[in-house]
């Protein structure tokens, strides 16, 4: 990814001065970067399947139930790849870095719950997990369940992203910027500056 297409641009008048650059986006990890010791895995059945990919060479989204969203976020973002709901597993020594997508209902959650802890566990060897998309599957606020629950989720991965309901989307219609609003945009920017932050060989060795 060596462009951002998903930064919003300003026009300036002719006679305005070029705006100084924004504020970059927080990228900081709210929670674990790493497997932990002590963490027991899901069971057999409870986990996502893998997959060998040649070289960890781009950023995966990994979708954790039918239906997560993770087609979308590769197109909003282009270089990226969705992973049909399966770890993408390079060979050593670098890791791919792959990005979680669940929707916020019930089940979206406790599917991102699994995945987040079968990757705490130390079982997927090959993969560094930056974050948590979570993509709303209703318009509205959360219900408080659902809400407290999306939270102690979020508590298990580095860090976690909002993206809301949109109702373009669901008619059909392609992402596209027009009918992106700037919650989604904020989202890509704050990607994009994860991974242009890093050198070329991030996350850490296996």
């Amino acid at each position: 990814m060596t462009q951002n297409p998903w930064t919003r641009e300003q026009s300036p008048g002719p006679q305005q001065p070029q705006p100084g650059p924004g504020p970059q986006p927080d990228i900081t990890p709210r929670g674990p970067s790493a497997p932990q010791h002590g963490v027991p895995a899901p069971a057999e059945d409870q986990r996502l399947p893998k997959f060998a990919i040649p070289a960890a060479d781009t950023l995966w989204w990994v979708g954790v139930h039918g239906g997560s969203g993770e087609t979308t976020m590769s197109v909003l973002l282009p270089g990226t790849r969705a992973s049909n709901h399966r770890w993408p597993i390079p060979p050593p020594p670098v890791p791919t870095p792959v990005i979680l997508v669940a929707r916020t209902h019930g089940s979206g959650l406790r599917a991102a719950q699994r995945a987040a802890i079968e990757w705490a566990s130390g079982v997927v060897q090959g993969v560094a997990v930056l974050g948590l998309v979570l993509i709303s599957d209703a318009p509205g606020r959360l219900p408080r369940v659902l809400d407290d629950f999306a939270d102690i989720v979020g508590g298990g991965v580095p860090r976690v992203w909002d993206i809301p309901w949109i109702e373009e989307w669901r008619r059909g219609e392609a992402p596209t910027p027009d009918n992106t609003p700037d919650e989604v945009f904020e989202v890509l920017e704050s990607i994009y500056a994860l991974r242009a932050s890093n050198p070329a060989d991030y996350p850490a060795p296996y």
